[in-house]
């Protein structure tokens, strides 16, 4: 299975934590944290979540990029184009994309220091499908009051962020309609650790593990 349809959203996984979620109302595309990709469809908007390589790829953007598409991203990330965001901003793209912005950040790892004001994403598409993509977290308390999120994108590697047992216990307390696991394949984790979250997640959530485009 390679795209989730939920009402007129699809929602692709690019590999790591990259995804592409394409509003079929609109027409328009989001991606998000593209690296390592193999589609060149044209972004109208790209989300970035923090500087690190492997979430912030110059080479990506690039294949991706027009003179007509929005980045946003935090301060750190080197690009002079980009709309800058931080925990607790929120902004609208036109009617149809309404965007929240949440920390993430590592609770006892030195990977994601809380003092770089990195980020999630919080998104609304249409008023009705809300799809949220933790970035590289832990399980903060900032999670804890996140309800009625349709799709939940969720790091279940370990190492640099949380592991497939932190991410079902994520999920049974903010209890997604779907979760998709990620950042797994590329640089650490494997797909027995979705696998294995998939497993943990049974009794409250609907786990679809895509398969990379």
């Amino acid at each position: 299975m390679n795209k989730l349809q939920i009402q007129d959203v699809t929602i692709e996984w690019l590999g790591h934590a990259s995804f592409r979620i394409t509003n079929n109302q609109s027409g328009r595309k989001t991606y998000i944290d593209p690296f390592k990709i193999d589609v060149k469809e044209p972004a109208d908007i790209i989300l970035i979540t923090h500087s690190h390589y492997d979430h912030f790829s110059q080479s990506d953007i690039n294949k991706i990029i027009t003179p007509k598409t929005r980045i946003y991203a935090p301060k750190d990330v080197a690009l002079d184009n980009k709309f800058v965001v931080e925990p607790g901003f929120f902004f609208r793209i036109n009617d149809h994309l309404k965007v929240e912005v949440l920390p993430a950040y590592n609770l006892s790892k030195p990977f994601h220091p809380k003092d770089k004001k990195w980020v999630s994403y919080k998104m609304t598409f249409n008023g009705s499908v809300t799809i949220f993509h933790t970035g590289d977290s832990d399980v903060i308390p900032e999670f804890s009051n996140l309800r009625n999120i349709d799709v939940l994108l969720i790091p279940v590697s370990g190492t640099y962020v949380m592991d497939a047992k932190e991410a079902a216990q994520l999920c049974e307390k903010i209890k997604p309609k779907f979760a998709i696991p990620m950042h797994y394949g590329e640089i650490v984790g494997s797909k027995s650790d979705a696998e294995q979250f998939k497993e943990l997640c049974k009794d409250f959530c609907e786990v679809v593990i895509l398969d990379k485009i």
